[in-house]
This record gives structure tokens, sequence and C-alpha cells, in this order.
């Protein structure tokens, strides 16, 4: 038990654990009438209180019918239930059953009755893919007698399938085994280790698969693959019952920031994320998408950080912005810390600029500073030398000095690298630590730091004041539109999904993207949706941009989904084997290969962003003219092939419904641009809105479902699919829009959050909730007259946002827990355009 003990305590450190058992014999004590069985109850808590962590996940998989099991077990609906050996995972299996299927099992059940009727003590009972033999209560001569005649009889009917167990002999029509039931559930939740509990010979099909960190236990004798063995049901009850425990308190004890308790810090240049006792812990330099020079958000403390905290221990009391800025203070007992990315002097928009992290410590009190620089994410050994004034990192490419005067360091090794440590006694004398990127000097700057402060503080200020903010959600709406603001690229105008790479989508799991690049459907939105707000310069910048792309020659139809900041390709998606990813999330990306992707998509947010400024009284001139014929006519040449989609499935190519819609849109807004460009409409382009409408509503509508799917000729649903009505192809008061509406919310929603789809995707794990799919939800029920559902959605959508306003990509409602990268320009997006739709509704004007 010793050993066992051990291996229970590895796996219950595991990013992502699977618990599965058998029931019969395992989770409660064989019974010598089935129908009597009762579980343990000490196995029932600890299944109960394992299935409710995060990133575990419960399984049990039995020989039993489904609806048996779920019936004597009495578990939550979060245990995953797998009837009849592994072969039912879904209550309706038996009614897809094929015909000549439940033919043979009828047949099977007539013989196996007629074996019983020979003799007692037999009982025959039928589950949906097969019929079981019970034996149990026969005597052994009588028992003996009807195995063998059921081994020469209707088991070797051609298409039957024999499975052994405890007193009883199964005769399956379809192949059962719970190793691939096993396989199937860890693939589907993504687990990084899992244990299986059983007693059966069945049980071994399971066992066989398990590898690696994965632990096998074994109920009462018999020969086994599985590495532990305990004695009965009541041992196996304890087994769970300290997995339980281990669990919790490994848990417990992670010091993972929550994702969405990160403040931001932008220059336009790069971004900075913060935790909230004021830890940097992310910054790449000198772009967004570069090499990091902090990474402890991805690689924990030796892939670097920059920490101020009290000496005594205290703990941080609050932390906000200031105003309208991305300046950040926070806050302990004694003195405040003021966080910032220089923008002084026109410095986001300067192509050979540089950023200058600034940070400013006021009040009194006894601080320890830690300064922990590793560039290329802690890849290459980093030394500090002592400057007169501070400290200069050695080992960049570029100089990197910290100006501290005042401040004295000790120098500590760990391994390759250098830890700098200072303990500091604030007086009334202000503290002011500077880390240059791309300046070699520590001297003091001709402006001093108050005069850059208040010239970045006017900077946010200035252009948020311009922002036309509803009354809903007012504050929220204004930070989320800085936000964006914060993800454009200043020397280009670019602006890019979110401002780091690798935070997962599912804890433990391999969805793990870098989305530090532009794509052009989200910047395009983004664009948009501060066009609303009342700000067009973003967008302007954005199509110049654009305009420089198309200018090299890449005529649209050839346009790659994403580029990088600058307008150029991306590299190669790579992983850093060195990061063990946040909370054990790995790997680690950098790239992204949906750069090679085809996807249709990107056409309809670009011309309605064009639209939106045209008519904003924006200056658009004969090259936007130039790019919207340019678009309509690759539009033109590719509409009707099959892409990747706006999600990226990283499968063969399919003809995705949101595509063809926002084909449809990209026409339909050229269309409304010729109007303002040429006072007409040419006709061939109406005739190609037509027929693409037409081709969306014939081929992506499914009548069965009632509601517009995924892709055509396919059952699942998709939330992108809102957009047949969002986007205008079809009233809001037409019943396919309002059953599509329904559809979504009835599969795709989970109290706060929609799902983006629930299909396989071919990735293990799950993902959250997907925050811009809940903004097309409150956006799609105001359209169609369901403002109070919509409010109701967007309070709780709201409540997601971090403390300070910040929000990533996804939301899990299992474990309450954001998920994904961070900031998401897309969930900033969706805030803003699901709080101007409720706020154009009656009651809120």
């Amino acid at each position: 038990m010793d050993d066992l003990s051990s291996r229970l305590s590895e796996l219950s450190r595991t990013p992502v654990l699977l618990v599965a058992s058998d029931f019969d014999g395992t989770l409660s004590p064989i019974a010598a009438e089935p129908s009597l069985a009762k579980p343990n109850r000490e196995a029932m808590v600890a299944l109960h209180a394992l299935a409710v962590m995060p990133q575990t996940h419960v399984a049990v998989i039995s020989g039993r019918a489904l609806r048996d099991l779920a019936s004597l077990s009495g578990l939550s609906e979060e245990v995953h239930l797998v009837g009849s050996h592994g072969s039912e995972f879904d209550p309706g299996f038996a009614r897809s059953l094929d015909p000549k299927l439940v033919d043979l099992r009828d047949r099977i059940k007539g013989e196996l009755l007629a074996v019983a009727g020979a003799g007692s003590g037999f009982r025959v009972e039928e589950k949906p893919a097969s019929v079981a033999f019970h034996y149990r209560l026969a005597d052994e001569h009588a028992a003996e007698r009807a195995v063998h005649a059921i081994l020469a009889g209707p088991a070797v009917i051609t298409g039957v399938h024999i499975k052994r167990g405890k007193k009883v002999i199964e005769l399956s029509v379809i192949p059962t085994d719970k190793g691939k039931a096993l396989a199937a559930i860890r693939h589907r939740v993504g687990a990084t280790a899992a244990l299986f509990i059983g007693d059966d010979e069945s049980d071994e099909d399971a066992f066989a698969i398990l590898c690696g960190p994965d632990v096998g236990v074994r109920v009462g004798g018999g020969a086994t693959k599985a590495l532990f063995r305990v004695a009965d049901s009541t041992e196996a009850a304890r087994v769970l019952a300290t997995l339980a425990e281990l669990r919790e308190d490994w848990l417990k004890g992670s010091e993972a920031v929550a994702i969405e308790r990160h403040a931001l810090l932008s220059d336009q240049r790069t971004v900075a994320l913060v935790t909230p006792d004021a830890r940097v812990v992310w910054f790449c330099v000198p772009r967004i998408d570069s090499t990091a020079l902090f990474a402890e958000l991805l690689g924990g403390s030796a892939a670097g950080f920059f920490a101020i905290k009290a000496a005594d221990g205290s703990l941080a009391l609050r932390q906000s912005y200031v105003g309208n800025t991305f300046q950040l203070r926070t806050e302990w007992p004694g003195f405040v810390v003021t966080d910032y990315l220089d923008c002084s002097n026109g410095r986001p928009y300067q192509r050979a600029g540089r950023s200058d992290l600034i940070r400013v410590i006021e009040g009194t009190g006894r601080i320890v500073i830690e300064f922990a620089p590793r560039p290329d994410f802690g890849r290459e050994p980093t030394r500090l030398r002592r400057l007169d004034e501070g400290l200069q990192v050695e080992g960049s490419l570029d100089p990197i000095v910290l100006r501290a005067p005042g401040v004295e360091w000790r120098l500590v090794d760990e391994g390759p690298h250098q830890l700098a440590i200072a303990e500091h006694e604030l007086t009334d004398q202000t503290v002011v630590l500077e880390l240059r990127y791309g300046l070699s000097t520590s001297q003091e700057l001709i402006v001093p730091e108050p005069r850059r402060r208040e010239q970045t503080s006017r900077f946010w200020n200035v252009w948020a004041d311009q922002l036309r903010i509803p009354p809903v959600c007012s504050e929220l709406v204004r930070r989320s539109a800085l936000v964006l603001k914060a993800l454009c690229y200043g020397p280009t105008g670019a602006i890019v999904a979110a401002g780091t790479t690798s935070l997962p989508e599912h804890i433990g799991g391999i969805r793990n993207w870098d989305y530090r690049y532009c794509w052009l459907r989200d910047s395009a939105m983004a664009a948009t949706a501060l066009a609303k707000l009342g700000s067009t310069g973003v967008g302007t910048r954005l199509i110049d941009w654009l305009l420089g792309i198309l200018d090299r020659d890449e005529a649209p139809e050839w346009f790659r989904p994403v580029y990088t900041v600058t307008g150029g390709h991306l590299s190669v998606e790579a992983e850093i084997g060195e990061l063990p990813g946040y909370r054990g999330s790995r790997p680690v990306r950098v790239g992204n290969a949906a750069a090679q992707q085809l996807q249709l998509d990107v056409f309809g947010p670009i011309m309605e962003l064009v639209a939106l400024l045209a008519e904003n009284g924006a200056a658009l001139s004969t090259e936007h003219w130039r790019l919207t014929e340019a678009i309509v006519s690759a539009v033109g040449q590719r509409w009707h092939e099959p892409d990747h989609g706006n999600w990226e499935i990283r499968r063969p190519r399919k003809h995705h419904v949101h595509s063809k819609v926002m084909c449809w849109v990209a026409v339909d807004r050229a269309l409304r641009i010729a109007q303002a460009f040429t006072a007409q409409q040419p006709v061939e382009w109406i005739s190609l809105r037509e027929k693409i409408a037409n081709d969306v509503l014939e081929l992506g509508w499914n009548r069965a479902l009632g509601a517009f799917t995924a892709t055509y000729g396919d059952t699942a649903l998709d939330a992108a699919a809102l957009h047949v009505g969002l986007s205008g192809l079809i009233p809001g008061s037409d019943p396919r829009f309002v059953g599509t509406i329904e559809a979504v919310e009835r599969t795709l929603r989970r109290g706060p959050t929609v799902y983006r789809y629930l299909y396989d995707d071919g990735l293990p794990g799950r993902e959250g909730g997907f925050h811009l799919c809940t903004s097309w939800l409150i956006e799609a029920l105001v359209l169609v007259g369901r403002v109070g559902d919509a409010r109701d959605l967007l309070d709780q959508f709201a409540a997601l946002f971090g403390p300070t306003g910040l929000a990533p990509e996804e939301y899990c409602p299992r474990t309450r827990q954001s998920l994904g990268n961070h900031p998401q320009a897309y969930s900033h997006i969706g805030l803003i355009n699901a709080v101007l739709a409720v706020a154009r509704t009656p009651s809120e004007a």
C-alpha cells in the first residue's frame, strides 16, 4: 500500500486527472441479485468530490446497461457514465442500433432464455446491444452445463462477441471494450494521467492501455495487468478517498493567479501583464510578438519576473487603473506602486522607438524588489552587471538597462542566470525604477519621469474622451475600448488578437495558441467596434496597413488569415519546450499554423469596416475603392470553395455556413460602399449577393433540427450560425433565425456563457464557453425582441470580467475559471457590441 500511496500522491498532481472505475465489485459489493446492488457510500462521496474539482474528471465504465447504471449509482451529471462494457455512451444508443443488429440481439435472447429454462438459478438480462446470462445463483454443475451450451450455441453465431465476467457471460452484437471507452473519455477530457479501478475480467482491457503516470488497481483476486491490488470494494473506496484528499490539497496549493486577474500595460509597441500584487510576469520586447523578457506567466519564476513587495509579507490591498489610462496603481499599507509603459513624445507611432517599463514607488515602509530578467523565454544565460545607478542585463541582443538610483542590489546566482534582490527603506523620497529596452545608459533622461508620466496619461485620456459611451455598463465599455486601443501596434496600425501566447483553453491540455498577431477578421471587427463608439482613426490606420499588403501584390483571393504586426508572413509554428505552461498546460507555442489556412470569412469584416467608415464620414479614397473591388472579385472567385472556417479547425476543409454568410456580407457591404463612391450599384454584384444567399438558405438550413448548422449537410450546431440573422441575410423575424437562436440556447449555452460548438474538433479536452459567442447570442436576443433575456445574459457576461475590467477568451462554467489568451480582443469587441445592442432598446434610451 505504501507504493500505491506514493503513486497516488504523484497522480494527484497531474494537470488534468481522469478517475475511472467499474461499478459492480468495485464501487459496490457483488450482489446475488444485480438489481439489489448498493454502492459504497465512501466511494460515492469521494467520486463526487473529485468530479467537482477543477481539471478533474470522473467516469464509471460498467457492464450494466446505461439506464440501470444511472439509476443504481445515483451519481451526479458531472460523472461520465458508460454502460454495456464501454459501448453505451448515450441514453439514445439503443434507438440508433441497426435493425439487423436488433434482430440478432433478439435471437440471442431467445436462445439464452431456452438455456435458462432448462435449469434453475439462471437469469437473462437484456441490454441495448447485448444479452447477459447470470448464473451466480445456480449450482456449479448446472452452471457448467449452461455455459458449455452457450459457448457451443449462440456464442458461435456470426457477429456475436463474448465477454466473460464473475458468474456471468455476455453476448454482444457489437464489439465492447472498456479500454477503448477509457481511451475515448481520456481524449475527450484531455487527461494527462488516469486511475482505473476494476475487479472483473472485462476490466483488463482498461488496465492494458494504462501507461506512464497512470495507475491501475485490481479489486480482489485473479490474474491482472494492473500494478496494484486491493482486497475488496471497501479498500477501493479508501483509495478513491485518499486520492480525493490529495487532489484537493494540491489544487488548493496552486499558486497560479487566475487569468482574468492580470492587469495590462501597453505602449502600443508591446504589452506587460501584472498580477494583483504588482508582479510583472509577462513582457515581450521589442515587439508584442517578440520573445519574452519576463515569462513567469508560462514558466514559473525561472522564466523571469519583476516583483515589488512589502518586506513584512503584508498583502496588496487593491489595484486599479488611474483614470482612463494604462497606468496601474497597486496599494499596500504604507506605500503605492504605479506601473506604466512610457507613451510620451509620440513613442507609440515611432518605427524605431523603444519600450520603457516604469515603476514608481511612493510612501513609507520597508520593501523588497526582485529583478529576474530572462531573455528569450529564459533559454539564454542571463548575467547582471552593476552600474552607477542601476543594472545592465548581459546576454541580450539589444541593450537592456534598469535605472534604479538609490537602490542597492545583491546579485544571486540561479543556475545559468542571476537574480537581483534589494531591500529598501522607503522615505518621503519617491523611488523610480526604469527598465529600458533598447538603451544602454542608466543616466537620467532629459525629460523627467513625472513629465513622461503626465504625457502618457494624456495620451490615453485624450483618446478615451472622444468616445461615445452608452449609458449601459459604461465603465466596462470604456475599458474594453481602451483594451482594443492598447492591442494596436502603433507603428503600423495593425491590431493583435490578444496580448499573450499559450494561455490554455483547457487547463493542462494542448489547446494553447499564439495570438500575438494581426488576424484580418479580428482586427477589422475591433476597428468596427471602436468606430461604433466614435473612433474611426483606428479603422483608417488598419485599412492603410491592409492596403500595404495589397500593394505587395497579395491579391485578396490569396490573403492569409493572419499576419505579423508589420504585415509580414508568420514563421513556422514552434514550441518552447523549456516552459511548462500556465498550470502545466503544454506546449507553449510561438507562431500560428492558422496562417496557412483558407478562411473565406475574412472578407466580410473588412468590408463591414470600410462601409461603416464611409457612413461615418471618414476620408476614404480611390485606394479604398480599389480594395473593395479586389475583395468582391476574390469573393466571386472563391466563395463556393470549402474552407477551414473562422474557428480554424485543424481538419480538412468544409463548407462552413459562417464563411458563406461572411462572403455575402462582403458583397452586401461593398454595394453600400459603391453607392457612396459611385452613386450606383454594379448589377453583377447584386447577382452575386443573391446567389450566395440562396446557397446558404438552401444548404445551410437543417429542417430536422430547425436551425442553421456549422457546415453544409451537417447536424452539429455552431454559434457562428447566428450571423445568418445578425448580418441581415435574413430578417430577425424569420422563423429560421428564431429556431437557430433557440437551438444555440438549448445546446450551446451553459449559464453565463455560450460554447462555439460541442462537436469533436480532433483535439483532446474541451475548451470553455466563448465570450464572443455569448455576445452574439445577446445581440440575437435583442434582434428578436427578447430584450429582458438579453439584459439578463449581459449582466451575467459582464460579471465574468476581471477586477480591472479585462477578460480573456473563454470561461468554463463547470470549474468557474477564465481560460485563453489575455486580454482577448474578441471578448472586448463582444462586450461593446452586446452593450450597444441592449442600449438601443427603448427602455434604455
